[in-house]
């Protein structure tokens, strides 16, 4: 797979954001197809170390492959929610200058259909962005019980006919197992009784069973809650978010931090009693139309920084 394969989203941006010493120790906790971790390595000095992580066994062969003779760039073949274990196994805790996130589905992921993350393609219902472990789409819509379909499909999904979607999916399993993305985008659809102009009546049903199946949101919260602890003072998180639910995460967690502690209204403490760890620097971005007339994929994109500041 080639990196022509992959469009890195708000590339520039979010690398800009992130890097604040060149030979610092930096995180690419979605490594990809190498886009940002090139980038990052470009701007880094001879001391520069960038350690990637991803969950996806083809991420890793390919970062083995481009980066074979890179001394400072180290990829871990596992979950960003695993970042702290990793760090700490390096004696990094605490010293590390930046962490990127890219949230979501990497286009080599959508556009093979053997993996079975598009209802654009046919292909086995799998989903897993670790293939060597876990369980498959296919295995949880056959299994899961009717009231957790619907829980997943209308908190991962916000789809607004949750419940109809999941009976649908629960009488046609009844008859043969749902093992193929056609089937279930099938199933999915004819259970919308309002699909929407421009959109695929099966993509909320999609994303909800792909966030659930690889724990996406669980992760990202379990990173979220870990690493201020990863970070040095002056170290950068740097996130790029796809759907609401990843950012409404992002946000509040970010929002929190630069807050502070929550005291009862009118006592008399000081600003620096409030334990504020984090600012955020500047407001959320966008991707620029021009990025977005180039890859469409990149029109939901968000992107949000801050800095540990204690």
């Amino acid at each position: 797979m080639s990196q022509v394969d992959h469009y890195s989203v708000l590339l520039n941006e979010s690398v800009e954001g992130l890097l604040v010493d060149p030979n610092g120790f930096y995180i690419d906790g979605t490594f990809g197809r190498g886009g940002h971790s090139r980038l990052v390595l470009s701007k880094l000095g001879p001391q520069g170390k960038l350690l990637a992580i991803d969950k996806d066994t083809q991420a890793i062969e390919v970062a083995q492959q481009q980066f074979a003779d890179e001394s400072r760039f180290e990829i871990a073949h596992a979950s960003f929610a695993e970042m702290a274990q990793l760090v700490e196994a390096r004696s990094m805790t605490g010293k590390v200058a930046g962490v990127l996130l890219d949230l979501g589905v990497s286009s080599p992921q959508l556009d093979q259909p053997e993996r079975g993350f598009s209802f654009q393609h046919d292909g086995p219902l799998d989903m897993r962005m670790d293939t060597s472990k876990g369980q498959s789409a296919s295995d949880w819509v056959n299994t899961a019980r009717e009231e957790d379909i619907v829980w997943v499909l209308k908190n991962y999904g916000e789809e607004r006919f949750a419940k109809r979607m999941a009976r649908a999916i629960v009488t046609q399993r009844q008859t043969a197992p749902i093992t193929t993305t056609a089937q279930l985008a099938k199933i999915v659809a004819e259970a919308n009784p309002a699909w929407e102009k421009g959109k695929n009546p099966a993509t909320r049903a999609f994303q909800a069973i792909r966030i659930q199946v690889n724990s996406e949101l669980d992760d990202l919260q379990a990173t979220l809650d870990s690493v201020l602890d990863i970070l040095q003072v002056g170290g950068r998180l740097s996130v790029i978010s796809f759907h609401s639910l990843e950012d409404r995460l992002v946000k509040q967690f970010m929002r929190r931090q630069e807050k502070g502690d929550s005291l009862p209204r009118g006592l008399p403490v000081p600003e620096s009693a409030l334990n504020k760890r984090l600012k955020t620097l500047g407001k959320a971005q966008k991707a620029a139309a021009n990025e977005v007339a180039e890859n469409v994929r990149s029109r939901s994109a968000v992107l949000r920084v801050a800095e540990k500041i204690k």
